[in-house]
């Protein structure tokens, strides 16, 4: 081998390792800020990591308490399931962005999803105030005289010059023996709350929950006053 080409394969090599040293060095900088990105992920999950607070409105006094009184409608009431959108099927706590947007609170849910828990408000109210011979939930082997059931629209905070929330809530009662539709109640209030904290919104939408079924229980009590059972 002449010394030319002896210099030119020497400077050969000289220019792999070189590259061969840059490569590694790249390598080492790259695991070493993915580490650091891996640890950072990792805090950061840890941190924001917060516990779901939950709510619920508040229920009548034991219905099996209540005394029937004697002047009671000798009836049976069924209360069947209270429809409503998937929002107020879930436990979330709804708020509105205006007419269109609607969005939920991530921490902040229901102990129960809204339409059952008026469900239940409802039936321990008329249970509790001793005006029937009999309430219960309907189901497929319950028998009854009339059967009520209802459709849930709104239950939500609302933005606007003020917080409130707003309950829209409509009922109807069919009569079993003749398969009519007697009555029906169609409430819809906006409830101011105190402030824009979420255990402010859920005070005020318990409020409205308790003043809608005030409302339907007295309605009923003025139907079957007008239309006594014989």
């Amino acid at each position: 081998m002449s010394r030319r080409q002896f210099c030119m394969e020497l400077g050969l090599r000289d220019r792999e390792s070189t590259r061969h040293g840059q490569l590694s060095n790249a390598w080492r900088r790259a695991g070493f800020f993915a580490a650091v990105a891996l640890m950072i992920a990792l805090l950061y999950g840890c941190g924001s990591t917060r516990p779901a607070k939950y709510y619920q409105l508040t229920i009548p006094s034991d219905a099996a308490a209540a005394v029937e009184k004697p002047d009671a409608v000798p009836v049976s009431l069924l209360l069947g399931a209270v429809m409503t959108s998937h929002l107020y099927r879930e436990d979330r706590i709804v708020y509105g962005n205006g007419p269109e947007q609607l969005g939920t609170y991530e921490y902040q849910r229901w102990a129960e999803p809204p339409a059952e828990m008026i469900q239940e408000v409802l039936l321990r109210e008329l249970r509790s105030s001793g005006r029937y011979r009999a309430v219960h939930y309907r189901r497929s082997n319950m028998k009854g005289d009339f059967a009520i059931r209802g459709r849930l629209y709104d239950f939500k905070e609302v933005d606007g010059g003020t917080t409130s929330t707003r309950l829209t809530l409509e009922l109807e009662m069919r009569d079993l023996k003749t398969g009519a539709t007697v009555w029906s109640h169609y409430y819809t209030h906006d409830e101011p709350a105190s402030g824009k904290a979420v255990p402010e919104i859920v005070v005020a939408l318990d409020k409205n929950v308790q003043r809608a079924v005030k409302e339907v229980v007295e309605s009923l009590d003025q139907y079957f006053a007008s239309h006594p059972i014989k």
